[in-house]
C-alpha cells in the first residue's frame, strides 16, 4: 500500500511511524499547510512533499490517505480523496458535526472506497478484554457507566495553534477533542445513548469552546451514566471508566483494567497506574495502538470488508457530543439524533 499523509503536524508524525512499521506499507507523499512542514516529515520517510492538496492527490502511486488535519477539515479532505478513488483513514473525530460526517460516509460509499476512523483505544488489549467480558455476559445486565477524562493542557497548547479551541476547526474543546475517545469507548462497550443532559464551561483557557464538561447519559439498554471531560484539571490524571452490571463492576484506569469485582468470581485488582502522558500532553509516545489501527485498515482494504471502526461506527460519538453541547445551550435534556 502506498500511503499519503494529509497533514504534517504532530499526529501525522504518529501516523507515519505507525504505517512505516508495517510490512508492505510505504509512506509515499505528505501534504502540509506549509511546504517546510511537509518537507520535514516527508524527508524522514523518503516521501514526496506537497503544500497543494490537488497536486498531492494526483501523486502516483497512491492507494490511500491518512488524514491528520484539523478536525473541521476531515470530511472535506476525505471527500476529495475518495473522489480520486483513494481509500480514507481519518483521525478522530470523523469531523465535528454529524452533517459533515454523513457527507464523508456518503462520498466513500459512492466511490466504493474503504473509510476508517482512528479510535485506537478500541484495540488496546485490556479494552478488548473488557469488551469480550461484556459481550459474554459476565457483567450481567447493564446498570451504570461512569467515565472521567480529567486532563490538563497548558495555555500554550491553545495559544500556539490556529485551530485548537475554535468552534470552526476543533468543533468543541475537552469533549470533542480529548473526550471523544472516551465517548466512543462508552458507546463501543455499552451501546447507543438515547438522551443526554450536559453542562459545559470555559474556566481556565482563553478559547471559544469548553475546557470543562459534565453530562449524564441515558443508554438505550436502560443503563444510565456520566462523563466528565476537562483540559482544566491540573496536573492531569489517567482516564477512568467504571462499568457496573447486575453481576458486578469493572474499572479501567488509563488503558488498563485496574479492578474486576464480580459476584461469582474472585476479585481481581492491579496497582493504580501512573499518570499517563496523554493526561498532560498531546504527544503520542507509543504508536503501537495506532499501528494496530493501520494494520486493521490495510487488511480491510485487501479483504474488501469494513475496518474495525468505519464511518458509520464513528458517527455516534459526534452525535452524542453535539447533543451534550445543545443541552448545555438550552439547559434541558436532549435526545441524541438517530443515524
Amino acid at each position: 500500500m502506498h500511503l499519503g499523509l494529509i497533514g504534517a503536524g504532530n499526529i501525522s508524525g504518529t501516523h507515519a511511524r505507525a504505517a512505516a512499521a508495517i510490512d508492505g506499507v510505504r509512506v509515499a507523499a505528505v501534504c502540509g499547510r506549509t511546504r517546510d512542514a511537509a518537507e520535514r516529515l516527508a524527508r524522514e520517510y523518503g516521501a514526496a512533499a506537497y503544500d497543494d492538496l490537488e497536486r498531492f492527490l494526483d501523486h502516483r502511486p497512491l492507494d490511500a490517505v491518512a488524514i491528520g488535519t484539523p478536525s473541521g477539515l476531515h470530511a472535506a479532505h476525505g471527500i476529495a480523496a475518495a473522489a480520486r478513488g483513494l481509500h480514507v483513514l481519518v483521525e478522530k473525530p470523523i469531523d465535528v458535526t454529524t452533517d459533515a460526517a454523513d457527507r464523508l460516509i456518503a462520498a466513500a460509499a459512492r466511490a466504493g472506497v474503504t473509510l476508517g476512523v482512528i479510535f485506537q483505544d478500541r484495540l488496546r488489549p485490556d479494552v478488548r478484554r473488557l469488551k469480550a467480558m461484556i459481550d459474554g455476559g459476565r457483567l450481567g445486565a447493564p446498570v451504570l457507566a461512569a467515565a472521567a477524562v480529567r486532563w490538563y493542557r497548558p495555555p500554550a497548547y491553545y495559544a500556539a495553534s490556529r485551530w485548537r479551541g475554535t468552534r470552526a476547526l476543533d468543533g468543541g474543546g475537552a469533549l470533542m477533542n480529548q473526550g471523544v475517545h472516551t465517548v466512543d469507548l462508552l458507546l463501543h462497550l455499552c451501546g447507543p445513548v438515547r438522551r443526554v443532559t450536559g453542562r459545559t464551561a470555559t474556566r481556565l483557557h482563553a478559547i471559544e469552546v469548553e475546557d470543562t464538561a459534565v453530562a449524564t447519559l441515558e443508554f438505550a439498554s436502560g443503563a444510565i451514566g456520566t462523563i466528565e471531560a476537562a483540559t482544566s484539571a491540573y496536573p492531569g490524571y489517567p482516564r477512568r471508566i467504571e462499568l457496573t452490571g447486575s453481576n458486578g463492576t469493572v474499572r479501567l484506569e488509563g488503558d488498563a483494567i485496574a479492578a474486576i469485582d464480580l459476584r461469582d468470581e474472585p476479585r481481581v485488582s492491579r496497582p493504580v497506574v501512573e499518570p499517563s502522558a496523554a493526561a498532560a500532553s498531546p504527544v503520542v509516545a507509543d504508536a503501537s495502538a495506532h499501528q494496530a489501527v493501520f494494520e486493521d485498515f490495510v487488511a480491510a482494504v485487501a479483504a474488501r470488508r469494513p475496518p474495525m471502526c468505519d464511518g458509520r461506527s464513528a458517527r455516534p460519538s459526534v452525535a452524542v457530543i453535539e447533543a451534550i453541547y445543545e443541552s448545555s445551550r438550552r439547559g434541558s435534556a436532549i435526545d441524541v439524533a438517530p443515524e
